[in-house]
């Protein structure tokens, strides 16, 4: 190996470890905030949306997208989160044909009557909460959290959910559920994030399905 190429090599070895240890510094000085949203009486609440609002916000980001999709006369999900600049599609991929619309004022749009993939995806643009229905199957219901943050996710069955990458700094945890009284603004509570990994609680007043008082 000539002179010339060996120092060529030796500094593409020298980059890629600079590389590897960029990485693992910043996963180190990123924390993960391990949430759990009940009831008053402790019950686990499914599909609250749960999300991390830094006090400064955050500056741009590349565009994202999402899908709801219409299947056996339903949408699903039926709850999604997503952050502001999001643009999500709404197939049909029913055997009828389906009219998508929403009244909310975060994002009032109308997608008339149609089968298969609409051409142009929605852009949610404003952070709310945006309710969407069908204006021939009464029963289609579903519902939007659009957030001002990269930081949020959605309950399971057992009520929790697991945000990653919180850089240090300070941060309003919220947690939000269709049922809650509208226009009831969202649970919060002040968050001060280092490098240590938390849990955090939060209580909604609402009663969680199958849930006793």
């Amino acid at each position: 190996m000539q002179e010339t190429d060996f120092m060529t090599f030796r500094f593409r070895q020298f980059a890629s470890g600079l590389t590897i240890l960029a990485a693992f510094i910043g996963s180190a000085s990123a924390a993960t905030i391990s949430v759990k949203v009940a009831d008053a009486a402790g019950n686990p609440i499914q599909d609250a949306a749960v999300y991390a609002e830094p006090v400064t916000p955050p500056s741009g980001g590349r565009p994202k997208t999402a899908e709801i999709e219409q299947k056996s006369r339903k949408f699903m999900p039926l709850m999604t989160v997503v952050q502001t600049g999001t643009e999500i599609s709404f197939p049909n991929n029913d055997t009828v044909r389906h009219h998508v619309y929403s009244f909310s004022p975060a994002k009032p749009f109308e997608l008339k009557l149609y089968s298969g993939t609409p051409g142009t995806p929605i852009l949610f643009d404003k952070p709310g909460t945006v309710v969407i229905g069908c204006n021939i199957h009464d029963q289609m219901v579903a519902y939007i959290q659009v957030v001002g943050t990269p930081h949020f996710g959605k309950t399971d069955q057992t009520g929790k959910v697991s945000i990653a990458d919180l850089g240090p700094g300070k941060y309003r945890l919220k947690a939000w559920h269709y049922q809650l009284p509208s226009p009831a603004a969202p649970v919060e509570t002040d968050l001060s994030v280092a490098k240590n990994d938390m849990t955090a609680n939060l209580v909604l007043n609402i009663k969680a399905a199958g849930g006793s008082h």
